[in-house]
C-alpha cells in the first residue's frame, strides 16, 4: 500500500494553476474513486486511465484506488489530468519511481490502447507550468512542438502510457508504436490579401492605414458591392508582425481553441470574421462547463470583422462595449472567473438601408424613411461612440476604375512599412507611459501639458462638442486619430488640417 504525489495543470482562461495529483492505494474495497471537483469528462478519467494502463503492460492495482486532485476547490475540466492520474496510480503501486513522478507535470488525454492524444491548450497549460517554477513537462508526443516554444522547458514527449511509464523507471521493453499527431491546419497556408486588389476607394484605404497605424476602430457603410468586406479582410495586411509577448498570448489562445501551432508562435495578427447569427457566449467567450474564449478574445491583437453588423442581435453587439474599453473579457461563473485577453480593432461593415441602395446613384431605394433608421438603429449610440472611423464606402465606376487601372499599383507591403514607421513614432512619443499605439492613449492625458494642442488647431473641434455633434469620448477619439494622421505624415505635432481630417473620418464633419 502507498502514496504518491505529481502535478498536472488546469487552466481557467488563460491562467493556469498547479494541481497536485495525489495517489493512494488502501485495502479497503477494490475501486477506484476520483474526487477533487472533477467535471464529467475529468470524472470519466477512471475508465480510461484503468484500460490503458492495462493495454500498454501495466495494469493498475486490484485494491481501492483514491485520486485526489488539489486544491480540492477549484474547478477542474478536460481530459488532460489522465497522464497526471495514471503515473501517480502507478508510482503509488512502486511500478515506476515516485520521487521522479514528483518532480514532472504531466499533461495529456490517454486514448483506451495507452496512446496519448494531443491535447488542447498545452501551450498556455506550459506556460503556466515555466511561471510558478517548474522546469520539466511530460507531454503528448503530438504536442511536445508546441510545448517546446515555451523557453528553459525541458519538454519530454512521449507516444504512450508505457514510453512513459520506461521513462519513469519502470522494467519494460520499449514497443514502438505510431504516435497521435494533431491534423494539419489549413489556415495556415492562407495567404493574407493584399492591398493591390482594390481598385479606386482612395479615402477608405487611407482610413485603413490611419486605422492600422493608430490601432482605431472603424465602421464602414455603403451598398452592396462597395468593398467593405474585401477592404476589411486586408487591414491584417497591414499591421506589423507581432512582438514576442503578444505572439505568445496569440498562439496560446490558438491552443485553447484547439488548433494545432506546429514548430513557431504565430507572429502575424489573427481575422476572426464571426456569422451575424454568433451569440454572445460565441462573441465573448462563456460555456456552461469549460469556459472557452470567443471570437472577440481569439481576435486578440488582431482584427474582429462584423460584416453585416446590423443583423447581429442588439445584446451581442452591445456585449463589445466593455472589451472596446478595458481590452479584457472577464466571465464570471458562481465558483470561477476566467479572464481572456481582448486588445482588437473591431471593423463593422453595414448597408444603408435593408435593401442596400439607399444612397446609391444608379439604383433606387425601395426602403421607407422608418425602415432606414430601424435597420442602423439596431447598433446601438454607445458602441458607435467608440468607433474612431466611420466613413461611407460607394461603389467604384467605369471612369474610377480606369483611372485605378493607370495609377501605379499600391501595396500592403509598401502601407505595411507607413504602418511601421508610424507606430515607431508613437512609440517614440510615449515612452515612458503604460501606452504605445495612438487608440490607448486616455484624453486627460491628450488634453494635459504634455501633448495640449492650441486653441486654434482645436477649433473646429471645440465647435462641434458645443454644438452636440460628439460627445466628450468622441471628442478624446478624433485627438487620437489626429496623432496618429501626423505620425502617418511624419510631423511632429497634428496641425488644423489633421484635426480637420480626423474628425471628418468620425462625422462626416468638414470645417
Amino acid at each position: 500500500m502507498g502514496l504518491a504525489r505529481t502535478h498536472a495543470m488546469a487552466l481557467l482562461g488563460l491562467t493556469g494553476a498547479l494541481v497536485e495529483v495525489e495517489a493512494d492505494i488502501s485495502g479497503q474495497l477494490p475501486g477506484m474513486f476520483l474526487i477533487g471537483l472533477p467535471d464529467a469528462a475529468l470524472s470519466e478519467a477512471t475508465h480510461r486511465v484503468r484500460t490503458a494502463a492495462a493495454n500498454s503492460g501495466c495494469p493498475l492495482t486490484r485494491n481501492r484506488l483514491t485520486i485526489n486532485l488539489s486544491p480540492a476547490a477549484l474547478p477542474k475540466h478536460g481530459s488532460g489530468f489522465d497522464l497526471a492520474i495514471a503515473v501517480a496510480c502507478l508510482a503509488a503501486d512502486e511500478l515506476i519511481s515516485a520521487d521522479s513522478v514528483a518532480g514532472v507535470v504531466h499533461i495529456g488525454e490517454l486514448a483506451l490502447d495507452g496512446r496519448l492524444r494531443p491535447t488542447p491548450g498545452i501551450l498556455p497549460a506550459v506556460v503556466a507550468a515555466s511561471r510558478l517554477g517548474h522546469t520539466t513537462v511530460m507531454v503528448p508526443a503530438g504536442s511536445a512542438d508546441e510545448a517546446s516554444l515555451v523557453p528553459d522547458m525541458r519538454v519530454i514527449g512521449v507516444a504512450t502510457l508505457r514510453d512513459a511509464a520506461i521513462w519513469h523507471g519502470a522494467r519494460l521493453e520499449p514497443i514502438p508504436v505510431d504516435a497521435i499527431v494533431p491534423p494539419a491546419d489549413p489556415a495556415e497556408h492562407v495567404e493574407e490579401p493584399d492591398l493591390v486588389d482594390v481598385l479606386g476607394n482612395d479615402d477608405a484605404v487611407l482610413a485603413l492605414q490611419i486605422a492600422a497605424a493608430g490601432g482605431h476602430h472603424v465602421f464602414m457603410l455603403g451598398p452592396p458591392g462597395s468593398g467593405k468586406t474585401m477592404l476589411a479582410a486586408r487591414l491584417p495586411g497591414l499591421l506589423p508582425d507581432l512582438d514576442a509577448a503578444a505572439s505568445l498570448e496569440v498562439s496560446s489562445m490558438r491552443s485553447l481553441s484547439g488548433h494545432a501551432l506546429g514548430r513557431a508562435l504565430i507572429t502575424r495578427p489573427p481575422l476572426e470574421a464571426p456569422h451575424h447569427t454568433a451569440t454572445a457566449a460565441a462573441m465573448v467567450g462563456g460555456g456552461s462547463g469549460q469556459i472557452r474564449p470567443g471570437a472577440a478574445a481569439r481576435a486578440s491583437h488582431g482584427v474582429l470583422f462584423l460584416d453585416e453588423a446590423p443583423e447581429f442581435a442588439s445584446s451581442v453587439l452591445d456585449a463589445l462595449r466593455q472589451p472596446l474599453e478595458s481590452g479584457v473579457i472577464i466571465i464570471h461563473r458562481a465558483n470561477a472567473t476566467a479572464r481572456f485577453p481582448a486588445r482588437f480593432q473591431l471593423v463593422m461593415a453595414a448597408n444603408p438601408c435593408p435593401c442596400g441602395q439607399y444612397g446609391s446613384t444608379d439604383l433606387d431605394c425601395t426602403c421607407p424613411p422608418s425602415a432606414r433608421r430601424r435597420y442602423l438603429a439596431r447598433i446601438s449610440g454607445p458602441l458607435l461612440d467608440r468607433i474612431d472611423i466611420q466613413l461611407r464606402v460607394t461603389r467604384v465606376t467605369a471612369a474610377q476604375l480606369r483611372l485605378a487601372a493607370d495609377e501605379s499599383r499600391r501595396s500592403s507591403a509598401t502601407a505595411r512599412g507607413r504602418v511601421i514607421d508610424a507606430r515607431a513614432a508613437a512609440a517614440d512619443r510615449l515612452a515612458g507611459t503604460p501606452w504605445s499605439l495612438n487608440s490607448e492613449v486616455p484624453g486627460p492625458w491628450l488634453r494635459g501639458p504634455q501633448s495640449r494642442l492650441g486653441g486654434s488647431i482645436t477649433a473646429t473641434l471645440d465647435r462641434a462638442l458645443e454644438r452636440g455633434g460628439i460627445t466628450m469620448r468622441g471628442y478624446d477619439r478624433v485627438l487620437r486619430v489626429a496623432w496618429t494622421i501626423a505620425d502617418l505624415d511624419g510631423v511632429q505635432r497634428p496641425g488644423a488640417d489633421h484635426v480637420g481630417q480626423a474628425l471628418y473620418l468620425r462625422k462626416g464633419m468638414t470645417t
